[in-house]
Parts: structure tokens; sequence; C-alpha cells
């Protein structure tokens, strides 16, 4: 699962004078003490780069496609639009810069989608209104045909920023270096999600903790030191980012190891043990002199649940129009492959713990639970496997157009039909079984209070890798951070999931 993480700037990079301690090499890369500092920084400039070379692309690609759909027609408005549009296009990119979004380092994706589609509508509105002052001269054509572009630049430029990301989160050179100050279990969940995650902008080049030997191996990362020889690899390699990754210690001692080495690295980004609080929108507040945190919880903004129930339905209601004709081929297929019905019903628990019939396309034979049975209690490794993730990997029990139909998610298409009825939202938490309710630690008072979704964030974050307890984790964090912008940062990302068949159960 992905970390919540949390900034502590440093006061000022490497001004303390630190003694000489030998520090094994970071992996992959020893650079030498004159050119360390630049290659870092370097990296940053170049990565903000790319981002913005991806978007002057885009606003041209928006443009040119304008045209090719409306040519003719906008000809006598060209030379006032085209005025506008370079200033406008200027101001976005320094918005948007000053906003952070041509950083590499973590941002939540929900926030930058957020920021990208603000400020791209604000600033649009100039060539928009532009083109209302020449009005008088353009035809309902004209104005029809820049409305469109107007429309398409806002939803185009921000989905396109978030994917030009993740593609270039693959490169070598994208992100800046971090060392890893951990304990075992949770430095080897940090290197992982920065592996899994490239995107992040975070690469790991050395481990620094106290239960692992030099040169030990995590996740392919070097350990390189104790945690206390954390200010010498700072100066000797030049790394200005670190991630605090410890379990077992308390609030007061990673407060003292933050204001310890903050002055070290210019961001240090903590990952607690228990998120709690940290789980939640929050701001600093000051109310003469005492200092304190304001929680913000959207799922509980009537306006927005509101939006929420909106989209699901018109959502929902044009999904199922579209998909008609392959819900008639699927049908015929699992008709064909084995006997059966073509729709299963299985019982879920909804909003207040209330049960509902979730409907999904048959994957498995008629026989299923007496097979699942006999199965576990043949194979204590199947056993261990389902007990640990409550399904199977390779499951003898799905026929075989159920693989198919479950590795792109195609078999969950029927769920619409329970959004349309209330019982589902397109986005939520995971709609789970009765009988896992007393296996959800406590957290089903939290996550039965919403609506449960077709999708979510455990389905767009390697669901297949994630054990039950972190589902339970993923739905809490994403209860406690909702927004409608997250809500739309999971659909994009659903897509590609079910493309790649990465989604599958």
């Amino acid at each position: 699962m992905k970390p919540v993480l949390v900034t502590v700037e440093g006061d000022g990079f490497l001004k303390a004078e630190v003694p000489a301690v030998e520090v094994a090499a970071p992996s992959k890369a020893v650079w030498s003490r004159p050119t360390r500092y630049r290659r870092s920084f370097s990296r940053q400039w170049l990565s903000g780069l790319a981002l913005l070379g991806a978007d002057l692309l885009l606003l041209f690609a928006t443009t040119g496609l304008t045209f090719a759909l409306a040519a003719g027609t906008l000809s006598s408005t060209y030379e006032t639009f085209r005025k506008a549009w370079c200033i406008a296009a200027m101001l976005m990119l320094v918005g948007l810069w000053l906003l952070g979004c041509y950083t590499t380092i973590v941002m939540h994706p929900a926030s930058e989608l957020r920021r990208l589609t603000m400020m791209t509508g604000l600033v649009y509105l100039l060539p928009f209104f532009s083109l209302l002052n020449a009005s008088l001269e353009a035809t309902v054509a004209q104005i029809a045909a820049w409305v469109g572009f107007y429309g398409l630049a806002i939803g185009l430029l921000p989905v396109g920023h978030l994917f030009a990301r993740l593609l270039l989160g693959r490169t070598h050179w994208w992100g800046v270096p971090v060392l890893v100050l951990a304990t075992r279990d949770a430095g080897e969940l940090a290197v992982h999600t920065m592996r899994r995650w490239p995107e992040l902008g975070l690469r790991p080049v050395g481990v620094l903790a106290d239960e692992y030997a030099v040169g030990e191996q995590i996740g392919g990362v070097s350990v390189i030191g104790r945690i206390a020889d954390a200010p010498q690899a700072a100066v000797r390699y030049g790394v200005r980012h670190a991630i605090v990754a410890l379990s077992g210690q308390s609030h007061r001692e990673v407060l003292a190891l933050l204001e310890r080495y903050s002055r070290y690295f210019r961001h240090l980004f903590v990952l607690p043990e228990s998120p709690g609080m940290v789980a939640f929108w929050s701001t600093s507040l000051s109310f003469e002199g005492l200092l304190g945190y304001g929680v913000q919880h959207s799922y509980w903004n009537l306006r927005a649940r509101a939006l929420k129930r909106a989209i699901d339905i018109v959502g929902a209601s044009v999904l199922l129009l579209l998909l008609t004709p392959l819900f008639a081929l699927v049908a015929v297929l699992i008709k064909l492959d084995s006997p059966g019905p073509v729709f299963y019903r299985q019982l879920r628990m909804g909003r207040g713990g209330q049960c509902f019939p979730l409907l999904k396309f048959r994957t498995m034979y008629q026989d299923a639970h007496e097979r699942l049975q006999q199965l576990l209690q043949e194979s204590p490794a199947l056993r261990e496997e389902y007990a640990l993730f409550h399904k199977l990997r390779n499951d003898p029990r799905v026929t075989r157009v159920g693989r198919y139909l479950r590795r792109f998610s195609i078999d969950e298409l029927p769920q619409l039909w329970n959004v349309l009825r209330g019982e589902l939202s397109l986005v939520g938490p995971r709609a789970y079984m009765p009988e896992e309710r007393a296996k959800m630690d406590g957290m089903d008072r939290i996550i039965l209070q919403k609506r449960p979704g077709v999708t979510g964030l455990w389905q767009v974050s390697g669901r297949n890798g994630l054990t039950f307890e972190d589902r339970v984790r993923m739905d809490v964090h994403y209860i406690h951070n909702w927004t409608p912008w997250l809500d739309i940062y999971i659909l994009a990302r659903t897509l590609p999931v079910v493309l790649t068949g990465e989604g599958a159960c």
C-alpha cells in the first residue's frame, strides 16, 4: 500500500560539521564530491523540465485538435484568440510552477489533480472572455468551437500531466536520491513502495538500519550503515532527502530523531507506524498562541456527497447503455463455457452494515464452495494463502471464460446496476462479506458508515499483493482523506489498471 507521508523541512542543508565515520557506498552509485550536488540538483531540474515539456505538448495538442474538429469556422477569430492563448499559456505554466506541480517529489495525486484543474480552468477564462469581447464578429459555430476547446483543455491537461508523471517515473533519471532510515519491517515497506511507484520521485540509494549488517540488501538497495551514521552519509554523498520509517518507537523518540537530523536533510519524509491523525486532511492553526490542527472530513459535506451521488447516477447510466453489447456477448460466452446462470449474487455489507446482493458475472463453477473446502483440506499452503488474502491466486474453481473476465475486471461490470440502486458508489471502500466483519479489527465502524464502491484506492494500488489488513487500512485512509478529486484520480487510474490486468483478483 502507498504510505502516508509527512514532510519535515530542514532549517539549513548540511551546515553542521560532523566527525569522519566510514560509511559504505550507496547502491548503484558512488558520486565524487565535486559532482554529487550538481547531479542531484540537475536531476530535479531535468525532471521538472520534462513535465513542463509534456504540458506544452498537451497545450499544442488541444489547439490542433480544436482546429481539426472545427476547420473553416475559426479563421476570423483566430488572431484574437491566439494572443489571448499565448498569455494564458504562460500564466498557467507559471502558476503551476508556483503551486509545485513541476517538482518530482511527493505530492498527493488527488491534490495535484485539483491544483491542475483549478489553475487550467481559471487561466483559460482569459481567452474565453477575449472571445466574448469579439462576439459581435463571431458566429455561433465559432463560439461553440472555442467553448469546446476550453472544455477540452480543462479535461485533457490535468489528466495528461498525471499520466506524463507516471511515464517519466519509469525513466532512470527521474526523481531525487534518498536515504532510508529504518527498522526492519518498516524499511522493507518503504523500499518496496518507492520501487513500485517510481512516479513518487524518490529513488532509494542506501539504507541506514541498526538491525542489518553493512552490505546486506533490502529490495536491491544496500545497507550502508547505522541510523546514527545519517549525518556522515548525508555529507559524504550529498543526499538531501531521507525517508524515516521506524516501528516500535515512541512518539518522543521519533520527534527527537527528526530534530536531530532535520538540519542534514532538506526533506525528511516520515512513515508513521500508526497513521492515525496523519490520515486526515489537516491544516495548522493558531488561536492566540495555542497551536493545533484543523481537521477537515469531507465525507460529511452534504454538497460533496450530493455531487458524488449525482456522478454515480449519471456515470452508471451512461456506462450501462454503452456496455450493453458487451454484456450480451459475455452472457453468451458464459453459457457456452459451463452450465449455470449468467449472473452471480453474493451477499455483501453496505452502508450501515445492511446486507445487499452484489451482482457479478459468474466466473466459477457451480460447485465452487465444495471445491474450495476440498482444496483447503488437501493443501496447507493454500489454506495459509486463503487465510492471508481471502482468495487464491491460481484458483481452480474459476472457469476458462471466468479467468479472462477476472483478468480485466469485466466480471464486476454488473455492479453498475448496484450503483443505480444506491447500494454501491462508483468509487468507495471495498464491499466486505458479512463473515469478514469480525476480522476488520474494529475498523468496520468507520468503513460501514460509507457506501462501498465498484473501484477504490485498494484496486489501483496493487490489490493482488495486498493482505486483508492492508485493504482495511487503505479503506480507512480513503474515507479519512476523501474528496471529489480523490475519486476522479481513482477513476482515472482504474482504466489503465483494468486494461493491463493489474486489477485482476
